[in-house]
């Protein structure tokens, strides 16, 4: 089965639960993608313009989830082509059908510093999962 690269707004709550579980969820989950067809219009000529577009919606989704001394994390994740869903007609927002395990799960993304700007966000790899809980927590 194909796979598509999602990027999930996470919260202190989601990544606690990753690291307890080993998933992202309760299905449905929210995310954005690039390749849902309701991404193509209006976001970008190339494939490059729309995944940052996706990925600057879920930040901004990060961004609403985030409580004060927080900061914003956005997974990037391979999932299967069959468990996802759009949800806007004009937009990169879809549902997933299922949890996402870690394995599927590629990178994290976080603020340099709270209330950072999207241009801020730093690149963990997936095996970091301990040092991002650590920096999303309030000081």
């Amino acid at each position: 089965m194909p796979l598509v690269r999602v990027y999930l707004p996470l919260d202190a709550g989601a990544l606690d639960t990753l690291r307890r579980t080993g998933e992202v969820g309760p299905a449905p989950v929210t995310a954005h993608t690039a390749v849902a067809p309701s991404a193509r219009p209006g976001l970008g000529s190339d494939d490059e313009e729309r995944e940052y577009a996706a990925w600057s919606a879920a930040a901004a989704d990060a961004a609403a989830l985030v409580t004060r001394g927080e900061r914003r994390v956005v997974a990037s994740a391979d999932v299967d082509a069959a468990v996802v869903n759009a949800t806007s007609e004009d937009g990169t927002a879809v549902e997933l059908d299922s949890v996402v395990a870690l394995p599927r799960i590629a990178s994290f993304h976080i603020d340099e510093e709270p209330g950072g700007e999207v241009a801020d966000l730093l690149w963990y790899d997936v095996t970091e999962l301990d040092d991002v809980i650590a920096l999303v927590r309030p000081e």
